[in-house]
C-alpha cells in the first residue's frame, strides 16, 4: 500500500525540524557554557618580584621576574573560559603541581613542606572581582586567599602567596571582565593572559646572594683542610691552594656535603648537593571579551539559515510530490 504524499511530507518535515533544533541547541550550549569551561613552611615570596622588577613582572622577552630567583623549571597551568561577556565574573584556575612528598631546605637548615605562589597578569580592564559579585560557590573557593596588586596603580596584575602547597595546588582567581559600554578604552576582542607560578624557595635573594636552597661550589682549586661550624650555624670550608693561601667558603646550614677534609677539589667543583626540589613555571593564555549583541545576531543568522533550509526541503518535497502525481496520471 502506498503512503500518501502528505504523510511523507509531514514525516520529512518532522525529521528536518528535529535536526535543526538539535543544531541550534548545540550552538547555544557552546556559546553560553564557554564562560565557565576551559578546558609548608618553607618560604616562597612572590612579592620579591617587586624588588627585581618594580614596574612590571614581565620583561620584554616574555620572561617573568620570578625566574630571576627561582632557577628550577617546573610546569604551571592555567584554565580559562574561551570567551566571557562584559561585566561578568569568571574563574581563572591556576594549577601548581608537584610531589607532595617532597621536602626542601628551610631558612634554618631544617626540612619542611613547600609553599606556593603565583603572579597573574590580566588584560587591561580585567580585575579581581569584589566580594559582593561572588557567588556562594566562588566565595568558598577563594576563602582565606588574599590577592595583592603588584603595584598600587595597577589593578590588572596580582600576586598571591606564600600558601601551603599541600592545600593549594590549585588556586582560583575570581576575575571581573570590563564593560566597553562604560569604559571607552576597552574594546571587544582577544586578549593575552600571563601566569607565573612557583613552588618552594628560590635559589637567589633579590640582593643577588645565594639562599641555602642551592648548590655550593669551590671558588678556587686546592685541598680541603677543614670543615667546621664555628658560629654553630654556618659552615666554614677551608681550602688550601697550591701557592700556600687559604680560602674560606661559607656555606649556610641545610645543603648536604659531598666532600670531606683532605679531599682535593677543582675550581667550580660542587661542595654540596643541590637540595632544590621546587621551581618556577610560566604559562600564557588567551580570552575573548565577547559582545552579547554579536552573539544575538549570530543566532539570528543561524536561525535564518535553518529556516531557509527548511523551506528549501519543503519546496523540494512539494515539487517531488507534484512530479509523482503527474507520473501517476
Amino acid at each position: 500500500m502506498r503512503t500518501p504524499p502528505l504523510r511523507i511530507l509531514w514525516q520529512t518535515s518532522k525529521q528536518v525540524t528535529l535536526k535543526i533544533a538539535v543544531l541550534l541547541l548545540a550552538t547555544l550550549a557552546i556559546f553560553f557554557t564557554s564562560d565557565a569551561i576551559a578546558p609548608q613552611t618553607a618560604a616562597a615570596y612572590p612579592f620579591w618580584a617587586q624588588e627585581t622588577a618594580p614596574e612590571t613582572p614581565r620583561e620584554a622577552t616574555g620572561r617573568l621576574a620570578c625566574a630571576n630567583c627561582h632557577l628550577g623549571e617546573k610546569p604551571a597551568e592555567i584554565e580559562l573560559p574561551q570567551s566571557v561577556l562584559p561585566d561578568t565574573v569568571f574563574e581563572a584556575v591556576v594549577k601548581i603541581p608537584y610531589d607532595l612528598n617532597s621536602q626542601q631546605i628551610q631558612g634554618d637548615g631544617s626540612k619542611g613542606g613547600l609553599n606556593v605562589g603565583a603572579v597573574l597578569m590580566l588584560p587591561e580592564g580585567f580585575t579581581i572581582a569584589p566580594p559582593d559579585r561572588l557567588s556562594e560557590e566562588l566565595k568558598e573557593k577563594v576563602s582565606g586567599l588574599y590577592f595583592q596588586p603588584y603595584r598600587e596603580d595597577q589593578d590588572n596584575v596580582y600576586i598571591i602567596g606564600p600558601l601551603p602547597g599541600d592545600q593549594y595546588q590549585e588556586i582560583t582567581f575570581p576575575i571581573l571582565s570590563p564593560d566597553p559600554k562604560t569604559d571607552k578604552n576597552i574594546h571587544f576582542g582577544k586578549f593575552p593572559i600571563h601566569l607565573g607560578a612557583n613552588r618552594g624557595r628560590g635559589q637567589v635573594y633579590p640582593t643577588g646572594q645565594k639562599t641555602n636552597n642551592n648548590e655550593f661550589t669551590a671558588s678556587v682549586a686546592g685541598t680541603i683542610t677543614e670543615i667546621a661550624q664555628p658560629d654553630g650555624f654556618n659552615y666554614s670550608v677551608t681550602i688550601a691552594t697550591a701557592d700556600g693561601e687559604s680560602v674560606v667558603e661559607t656555606i649556610p646550614p641545610g645543603p648536604e656535603f659531598i666532600v670531606s677534609e683532605g679531599q682535593e677539589v677543582a675550581a667550580g667543583e660542587a661542595l654540596t648537593l643541590n637540595p632544590n626540589v621546587g621551581g618556577f613555571g610560566q604559562e600564557d593564555g588567551e580570552i575573548v571579551l565577547q559582545d552579547s549583541a554579536r552573539i544575538g545576531w549570530l543566532l539570528i543568522f543561524f536561525l535564518g539559515i535553518a529556516l531557509s533550509q527548511t523551506f528549501l526541503v519543503l519546496k523540494k518535497k512539494q515539487v517531488e510530490r507534484v512530479q509523482a502525481a503527474e507520473i501517476e496520471f
